[in-house]
This record gives structure tokens, C-alpha cells and sequence, in this order.
């Protein structure tokens, strides 16, 4: 087997290969004989059917199959021999697949780029610092009352956060505009459901009242044709409706899931899950750090292929999302940007595994499956059934390998703690707010 290798560009490589004409037509008369002595041909005895006549009838099939297999032998054996690490398939052209003549064809593909990790020093990361007080429990619990809220009808004017149901038509210089008309609508009064204007319209409204109101639509509102615009709509409302708060006792209890132990129970469950979801919030801000400094100090020319494989595989994500046809993809340029963040993290990560010779470390991996866990009912029988789903366990040690690697890029870098208040990191704030 002769092979050369000729670059393309920086990751380009196009690979010729050349098989002897007589190692081709030996596997090709082996497989001949082999096919020989099972086939079945009118006017002979099972395997007994002459060569020449095998060769007639089956010599073009086999002819094909062996160049297909040797192809395929042969570009593995040619990356090795050259020691090259393709980061795609190959495109395959024959030269020449003529009997009696050298089999040639050419491979191209696009290899890995070599990395050379730097800057590692100069890493800075602003680990936050928090803690979940009595004060965050009690708001937490405040929003839960409200998210078990019931709605009662009252007999007054609408007030803020008050839930109104309307009709209402809008119009234009008095003409009716798309979407701009409903029957029997939810509104609560003051929540930023609508455009502000709208529902500070609906302040003091009662039951069985019409009213007209003005609307300007602003400039960012998402339809363009209406920015900017005034608008005249006609209001008629059936019901008002305020929220009723549930009194913390054992019907509340009961309905997440707590059947003993009363409200000091309630707020440790809810406590340690408001812990559980800060220590995510600052892995995933420290991650987020130490990512954005390594892509930016090494920057990473990306195979072209890796590329399309990603955006492509983002395309089918976001498709299966919306629900549609996995084969009629969105266009790609929305994906591309993240697609280029991906890959090129991608890489950078292998090489921080690589030449730290940094393995999965199995405790942990045992440890994020029981994090994953412990919002389940039974939280064991849940880790046995994510470990052993082979798809999903590879997800997860793919995430802890990277959570090991962003611990090694903290090492090397600079870490300043920076006290921050829970619901200043958590973005948390009191429903009834």
C-alpha cells in the first residue's frame, strides 16, 4: 500500500492511497470461491457450478463489495500509518477501480488542530458567597402560598394584581388590527402580562363595566407595523377576581407532598432546596467564568465538519422542540454562533483532560447522579435507573468530566470570594411584590 498525504489549508488534508492490482484481484477471487461453494445455479449441484461461471454471474456484485471493504480497510490503515487524527468522515473519489490495474482513490477530511494550552494563570474567577437566611425561607414560603392561591370574585373596582376577564376590540383610526381582539381574557392587573397602558387601563374597572381606553404601543413592541402607534380599544369585563392565600396548616402541607412534622418540616424541605439550587447557580456562574476566559485566551481554529455536525444536530434539538418534522430544519445562522462555542469548548476541554491525564472520577460521578436524585421520590431506585441507562450515564460523565477540568482551570487561575445576598444570585424576589 502506497499512501501520501497533501495539505489543504491549515486542517485540510487530502490523502491518496494505492492498493497492488494483485492484492485486489486475489481477495477478489477468494471471495469468488467462497460465494462458489453456496451458490445455487440452474443446471448444477450446489457448489459444483464452474468458476467461469460463478465469475459471470457474480463477478461484478463481488468486484464491488471487495473494493468497498478494501477502501474501507485500507483509509484506516493509512490514518494510523500517517498518524493523523480526522475529525470527520473522508470524502472518497477513485482514481482508478479498472481490472487488472492498482486500485487509487483520494480521501479527504479535515484533521484536529493542535492545542497548546496557555494562559491558564491568568484565569480570574469571582466565586459568589451566600447564604439562604430565615428571611429568603419566609419569602419562598410567601410564594408558595401564592402559587396555591385560589381566585374569588369580589364586588369592586379592579385593584393591582387583581385578576380581570375581558373582552376587547381594538382598532386603529378605527379599523380592527390583527390581534387585536379576545373574548373572556385572563388579565391580572399590574403583572406585565400586557403592555403596561393596557392594564393600568383596567384599574378600578367592575363587573359588567365597558369602558374605552387608549393604548400606544411602544418601541419595542415585537410588531413592528403597531410601534408607535395609538390605539382605541373597547373593554367589557365579567368578573373581578382577587387572590386567596392559603393558611400555612396540614391541607398546604399535604400538597407538597409533606404528611408530618408541620410547618419546621416545610421550611427545612424548602430551605434545602433553595441551598440545593444556590450551590447549582454558583458552579454553573463559576463555570461560566472560567469557560468565557479559556475560549477567549485560546482561541481555536474549528474543523469545519465538527461545525456542521453541531449546528445540525442543533437544528434537529430545536425542531423536535417545536414539534415539527426532524427533517425540515430551521436555518442554520441562528445556531452557528453557539455552535462555534461548543465545538471550540469542546476541544479546549479534551486537551485539559488529556495532557493533565485527568480520568472520571466514579465517586462523583455517584455523587451529581444522587443532586439529580434527590428530587424523586425514591432517590436511590432513581440513581440505579440513571446509571444504568447507558445514554444518559454518558451525559453525565461528560458533564463531570468537564466539572473537573473548569476545578483544574480554577486551580491554575486566580479565585476571589465575593459575598453576594441569596436573592441578589437567585434573581429571587416575593410574589406579591
Amino acid at each position: 500500500m502506497q499512501v501520501s498525504v497533501e495539505s489543504i489549508g491549515s486542517l485540510g488534508r487530502r490523502m491518496m492511497v494505492q492498493l497492488p492490482a494483485e492484492d485486489v484481484e486475489r481477495e477478489i477471487d477468494v471471495r469468488l470461491k467462497s460465494v462458489g461453494k453456496r451458490a445455487k445455479l440452474k443446471g448444477f449441484r450446489p457448489g459444483k457450478a464452474p468458476m467461469k461461471v460463478i465469475r459471470q454471474h457474480y463477478g461484478a456484485q463481488v468486484r464491488q463489495e471487495v473494493l468497498s471493504e478494501l477502501m474501507q480497510s485500507s483509509y484506516a490503515r493509512a490514518i494510523t500509518q500517517e498518524a493523523l487524527q480526522p475529525a470527520g468522515g473522508p470524502k472518497i473519489e477513485t482514481q482508478s477501480i479498472e481490472p487488472g490495474k492498482d486500485l487509487e482513490y483520494s480521501a479527504t477530511f479535515e484533521i484536529y488542530p493542535e492545542i497548546e494550552l496557555k494562559g491558564l494563570a491568568d484565569i480570574k474567577v469571582e466565586r459568589p458567597v451566600a447564604e439562604v437566611t430565615d428571611d429568603d425561607v419566609d419569602r419562598m414560603l410567601e410564594n408558595l402560598r401564592w402559587q396555591r392561591a385560589e381566585w374569588v370574585e369580589v364586588d369592586r373596582g379592579a385593584e393591582d394584581r387583581d385578576r380581570v376577564i375581558v373582552d376587547f376590540v381594538g382598532t386603529i383610526s378605527g379599523i380592527a388590527f390583527e390581534g387585536g381582539s379576545g373574548e373572556k381574557v385572563s388579565v391580572e392587573v399590574g403583572s406585565g402580562q400586557m403592555l403596561a397602558s393596557f392594564e393600568s387601563g383596567l384599574n378600578s374597572i367592575t363587573a359588567g363595566e365597558e369602558r374605552t381606553i387608549e393604548v400606544v404601543f411602544p418601541d419595542d413592541y415585537h410588531v413592528r407595523d403597531l410601534v408607535g402607534k395609538t390605539a382605541e380599544f373597547k373593554i367589557k369585563a365579567h368578573s373581578v377576581a382577587e387572590r386567596k392565600l392559603p393558611e400555612i396548616d396540614e391541607t398546604l402541607l399535604e400538597s407538597f407532598g409533606i404528611s408530618g412534622g408541620g410547618i419546621e418540616q416545610l421550611r427545612s424541605d424548602v430551605r434545602g432546596n433553595m441551598e440545593r439550587e444556590m450551590a447549582e447557580t454558583i458552579r454553573s456562574n463559576i463555570r461560566r467564568q472560567v469557560l468565557d476566559q479559556l475560549l477567549e485566551i485560546n482561541p481555536v481554529e474549528l474543523p469545519q465538519s465538527l461545525m456542521d455536525e453541531e449546528v445540525e444536530h442543533m437544528q434537529r434539538e430545536a425542531a423536535a422542540r417545536m414539534g415539527g418534522d426532524e427533517n425540515a430544519l430551521p436555518p442554520r445562522e441562528p445556531f452557528e454562533e453557539q455552535a462555534r462555542r461548543r465545538v471550540g469548548l469542546g476541544l479546549l476541554i479534551a486537551e485539559v483532560l488529556r495532557s493533565n491525564a485527568i480520568e472520571l472520577d466514579q465517586a462523583r460521578l455517584e455523587a451529581r447522579a444522587n443532586e439529580l436524585a434527590a428530587g424523586y421520590a425514591e432517590p436511590e431506585t432513581a440513581v440505579r435507573a440513571y446509571l444504568a441507562d447507558k445514554q444518559a450515564r454518558a451525559q453525565l460523565e461528560h458533564i463531570v468530566l468537564e466539572d473537573q477540568a473548569v476545578d483544574y482551570l480554577i486551580e491554575q487561575g486566580t479565585v476571589t470570594d465575593q459575598p453576594i445576598r441569596f436573592r441578589e444570585l437567585m434573581h429571587f424576589e416575593q410574589e406579591s411584590q
